[in-house]
């Protein structure tokens, strides 16, 4: 049994607070029902709001885990609670974890005739794979591909009937998800995955059936909107994804001027149709490679415009990026750099020069051109993977000079590499910078380590850093620290105003207050708990059940218990006839 190399810190690191503080409350209240390991892949339910679980997949190699997925609606970059409770599975519960085999060893136990009653059952019971299953039966069948002015690279092998089909079912569903009151985007991945389909036909130089494949889908959604669209489904992310990839297909073949105008002509239709914007894609036909700006750039001419002789357009770096990617793979590297200078993308002309093993030259220009944080951290990231480790770490420290969003990021992988190259100063230096824009109860122990005797001149800055910052994802780091450090009333200030979304934060902060100051423990758990009994919260008794019992704690700690007898009465007499909370209070001797 093989799992990825995770630890709670890990979890941590890639969860905000609040998401971490949420799903730990779902891995302990049992809410992952189903888990499930298939080879280097993790596989759970978690119950949640919806009347269906969550699915949650987790994929990871030797190292590390690679990619998480959730079809929540959460949608920034961190890990949602969902999560956030499987990857706790895995690092406190990992016995639980139920061993299946995977697809390919599935299907080795089957013979062909087996395999194919296999996949007729599977139709039989969900038609529409039916479709899915020609789609790609024709991409794996396709011919394998030739220069474009080959007259078999005109043939398209794709099924577009069934495509079409397939589209349009996507649609239907989503409405239905729509009518049924799901919130979450039913159809953005599910279109994103054919659109990704048709880049992969570009890539493998099937450029006609990459432009049959985007025709069919752009078409069939503006016909097809406006039943998604009652119900505020808006075609903003899906539009923007094929105009992307319009101009990689249009910049990757090789069109005849018939084919231009063919291609022209449909793009403006369908965004009168479809109330969408394809000027990029328009831009990229129009331009194409042969734009003479252009060619003066990818000879080396470069001017204050780039490639534009008139006004830069908003996608100018978009559209810029896109040719960057068409330039690598097929490997024009001098053109590619020659375009990134041009077109001030800073970042891709760095970080090519580090790929090219041209590091000193990359260091050079870095010392001019490197203008963010997150340009020196990707240029680090991309001198390291070079092994050019010094340089890495001179243009990581220089990135803490720049303005940027990635400052924690860059600290925590500045300081693993400082010390791994047995420079603790700076390996110090940077865990105090990421400590100081996103602290963690495990820098604040890490810095300690590394920060020896000196550790006492250096606490007090990091204790102000938490004491200034008010921002709720630092709450648990807060909290976690104020009560290593034995600062129990600095503790209670922090989380006396907390909404319930603390809970378990105001409860440690409590069972460690009880001996130090009952009255407050007494005052904010009774405070809590009346607010929901006096209204009458039925399905939040059991949470002020819990306050009720810290209250009682404090009580019997502090020697009042007849206190205590005198308030239990006093609840009884005003909530007697709330059975429910009755009943909670009794199993548990209150009354």
């Amino acid at each position: 049994m093989s799992f990825p190399n995770i630890s709670e810190f890990t979890v941590r690191r890639y969860a905000n607070s609040k998401s971490f503080q949420r799903g730990e409350a779902y891995f302990q209240s049992g809410a992952v029902t189903k888990i499930t390991q298939r080879g280097q892949q993790i596989q759970s339910e978690v119950e949640g709001r919806e009347v269906k679980p969550y699915q949650v997949c987790l994929n990871f190699d030797d190292k590390a885990i690679t990619s998480a997925y959730c079809n929540c609606a959460y949608n920034f970059d961190d890990w949602c609670k969902h999560i956030v409770a499987t990857a706790l599975v895995l690092t406190r519960q990992p016995d639980i974890i139920e061993q299946r085999p995977t697809l390919e060893q599935l299907l080795n136990r089957l013979d062909a005739v087996q395999t194919q009653r296999l996949v007729q059952e599977l139709v039989a019971e969900e038609p529409q794979l039916i479709d899915i299953i020609d789609q790609h039966v024709s991409w794996m069948t396709s011919p394998v591909s030739k220069p474009l002015s080959a007259k078999s690279e005109r043939q398209i092998t794709v099924n577009l009937p069934a495509l079409r089909g397939q589209i349009q079912q996507i649609l239907r569903e989503a409405v239905s998800y729509f009518e049924e009151g799901y919130e979450e985007d039913p159809l953005t991945e599910e279109l994103f995955s054919l659109v990704q389909g048709a880049l992969e036909f570009s890539e493998q130089g099937e450029s006609y059936n990459a432009i049959a494949v985007l025709e069919a889908i752009t078409a069939t959604c503006a016909e097809n909107w406006d039943e998604v669209l009652e119900y505020g489904g808006d075609n903003n992310e899906i539009a923007w994804e094929l105009n992307i990839a319009w101009c990689e297909v249009i910049l990757s073949a090789e069109l005849t001027p018939e084919e231009k105008v063919d291609i022209q002509v449909n793009l403006e239709v369908w965004q009168d149709e479809w109330n969408t914007d394809f000027g990029m894609s328009l831009a990229a036909l129009r331009q194409g490679w042969d734009d003479p700006q252009l060619m003066q750039v990818l000879q080396g001419n470069i001017s204050e415009r780039g490639v534009w002789e008139q006004e830069i357009p908003d996608y100018a770096d978009d559209l810029a990026m896109i040719r960057l990617k068409i330039l690598e793979h097929q490997e024009r590297y001098q053109e590619y750099l020659y375009l990134a200078q041009a077109e001030g993308q800073t970042q891709a002309y760095l970080t090519m020069l580090g790929r090219l093993g041209r590091v000193e030259e990359a260091v050079i220009a870095a010392q001019t051109e490197m203008s963010s944080m997150e340009e020196a951290f990707a240029l680090a990231k991309t001198l390291a993977e070079q092994g050019s480790l010094p340089q890495a770490l001179e243009i990581a420290q220089t990135g803490f000079k720049l303005w940027g969003n990635c400052q924690y990021a860059l600290g925590i992988w500045t300081s693993d590499l400082a010390l791994e190259l047995g420079n603790s100063e700076v390996a110090l230096l940077a865990l105090k910078a990421a400590f100081e824009v996103k602290p963690h109860f495990v820098d604040y122990q890490k810095i300690a380590e590394l920060a020896g005797e000196d550790w006492e001149n250096i606490k007090p800055d990091l204790l102000k850093v938490i004491s200034t910052s008010e921002h709720w994802e630092i709450q648990a780091a807060k909290v976690d620290i104020l009560l290593h450090e034995g600062l129990i009333d600095d503790a209670i200030t922090s989380v006396s105003e907390l909404s319930h979304y603390h809970v378990a934060l105001v409860h440690r902060v409590m069972e460690a207050a009880i001996s130090h100051n009952p009255d407050w423990v007494i005052a904010n758990s009774r405070r809590r708990a009346e607010r929901i009994m006096d209204e009458g919260k039925a399905e939040y008794y059991g949470e002020a059940n819990e306050w009720l019992k810290q209250a009682r704690a404090a009580y019997i700690a502090s020697g009042r218990q007849a206190h205590w007898a005198s308030y239990r009465e006093q609840l009884m007499e005003i909530h007697g006839r709330k059975r429910k909370l009755m009943g909670m209070l009794k199993e548990w001797g209150m009354e």
